[in-house]
């Protein structure tokens, strides 16, 4: 297909279209309006989404900017009341324009907003379809133009002195002022109008800040009336917890450490954390486990306001599906370790459960620190950097003793309830004499008349005493 071409004042084709002299108006001069050749001079394949919302704060436009990064990473904000999406490589992900006008029409009344959605090539184009009301889809860029002018000037939001001196002009829709002279246009209205037109119809392109969300979550609601009823000030976290979930998913990101904050009347905020055991993103699950924690805590008043934080997001990999189902051909639960854990914490508290770690010492009392439990690594509950198998000669007990317990002796060898019967070869300890606490011990396992397998050690120097000092689970 041949372009199109701008005639100018002598009225043969391929002449310039900007007028001869710029100083005055040319009453034939070429108009605004862009052709085919035009358009090819903006960013190709290329579709907006604009979202006007009416009446919409601040906080809440974040919040719906971060929901969005779902549908395309390329989010940019129009403030005070607009929202734009770079959605071309989104399309067949939502089955064409009408299946994504739904879903971003889903998520933006999940937030209360009542938004106006337009689509066109480009991003100003959109935004101000949206302004005007007029939920276009303009997919064509050839039709771009056709489909703007009949807008109000207005949805541009220039300066009312601008739009009152165009409308005195008659001139009051896009159209209108796509018709008008280039030259005469900057020297009577302003070069920047001009190259908003400009942007406007794809004539030039349109450089736009890439929204990035906050490394950190934060939402605050004020609670109609106090509450102390745990069940209550749960339900009422229920729309923060699904903040948190977009803002998660938007992100693909995880949280190990989720905090909640109660603020009263009369008294400082009551702080409620719960720390996970790995990377999680469910928030029903996170609600479950706050739910522990709640229940746990004595509220020194009721609550006025309810505040979520999360600051601690690592980055989160779903997890592959196992090839048999629990119970089937030894197949298990991937995360019941985590589980538990979790459990465990939001019940009785963060510090009530604890992993181990072992220290570079030879003294078993100081070869060992307690630490945050580790995730789950394999599906047979092995940790990473851990052997399944430990060899013999290091076998200790996970239970060890506060101090060690004398034993009784009978005939050289130690009793406990009765005679206890030793086990394998001893291990023996001799360590500490550089700093003032040295040990010389043989060590051995030994099982008792019930069968409980104890770690029990003799003293090398006189006069040789027996001691227990763990217990094997």
């Amino acid at each position: 297909m041949r372009p199109h071409l701008l005639r100018a004042a002598t009225g043969k084709a391929g002449k310039s279209a900007l007028p001869a002299d710029a100083g005055r108006v040319q009453p034939r001069a070429a108009p605004l309006s862009i052709t085919r050749r035009h358009v090819a001079g903006g960013r190709a394949g290329e579709l907006w989404a604009g979202l006007h919302l009416p009446g919409i704060n601040p906080q809440k436009l974040q919040q719906l900017a971060v929901c969005a990064q779902r549908f395309t990473p390329r989010v940019s904000l129009a403030p005070p009341d607009g929202l734009l999406l770079e959605v071309q490589g989104s399309l067949h992900l939502f089955a064409g324009v009408a299946g994504l006008r739904g879903a971003l029409r889903s998520e933006c009344l999940r937030l209360q907003v009542q938004p106006v959605l337009a689509f066109a090539p480009a991003a100003l184009a959109a935004l101000v379809a949206a302004r005007a009301g007029k939920p276009l889809a303009v997919m064509d860029p050839a039709q771009l133009t056709g489909q703007l002018a009949p807008l109000p000037l207005a949805s541009l939001r220039w300066p009312p002195d601008t739009l009152a001196r165009l409308a005195r002009m008659g001139v009051r829709t896009i159209g209108a002022a796509l018709r008008l002279p280039r030259a005469g246009f900057a020297r009577r209205v302003g070069s920047e109008q001009l190259a908003m037109l400009d942007v406007l119809t794809g004539r030039m392109p349109e450089a736009r800040v890439t929204f990035h969300a906050p490394e950190r979550f934060r939402r605050r609601r004020e609670l109609d009336c106090e509450l102390e009823n745990h069940a209550l000030l749960l339900a009422a976290l229920a729309p923060l917890f699904a903040d948190l979930g977009a803002f998660l998913r938007a992100r693909q990101c995880g949280v190990v450490e989720l905090e909640c904050r109660l603020t009263h009347r009369h008294v400082p905020a009551t702080r409620c954390v719960v720390r996970l055991a790995a990377p999680a993103t469910d928030v029903h699950r996170l609600a479950g486990l706050l739910g522990e924690r709640l229940n746990a805590l004595d509220l020194p008043e009721p609550a006025r306001a309810c505040e979520l934080r999360a600051d601690a997001l690592v980055p989160y990999l779903p997890g592959s599906n196992a090839l048999w189902q629990p119970g089937e051909h030894g197949g298990s639960a991937g995360n019941e370790a985590c589980g538990l854990i979790e459990r465990l914490r939001a019940r009785l508290g963060s510090g009530a459960v604890h992993g181990l770690t072992g220290l570079p010492a030879h003294r078993p009392e100081n070869a060992w620190a307690l630490t945050e439990p580790p995730p789950a690594a394999g599906r047979r509950g092995v940790h990473a950097g851990c052997s399944a198998e430990v060899p013999a000669a290091v076998r200790r007990p996970l239970w060890l003793l506060p101090a060690p317990q004398p034993l009784g002796v009978r005939d050289g060898l130690p009793r406990r309830r009765g005679p206890l019967r030793l086990i394998g070869e001893p291990e023996r300890i001799e360590t500490g004499w550089w700093d003032g606490g040295e040990i010389a011990r043989d060590y051995y396992t030994a099982i008792d008349l019930h069968g409980v397998r104890l770690w029990v050690f003799r003293e090398r120097a006189a006069p040789h005493r027996w001691f227990l000092h763990g217990v094997f689970g």
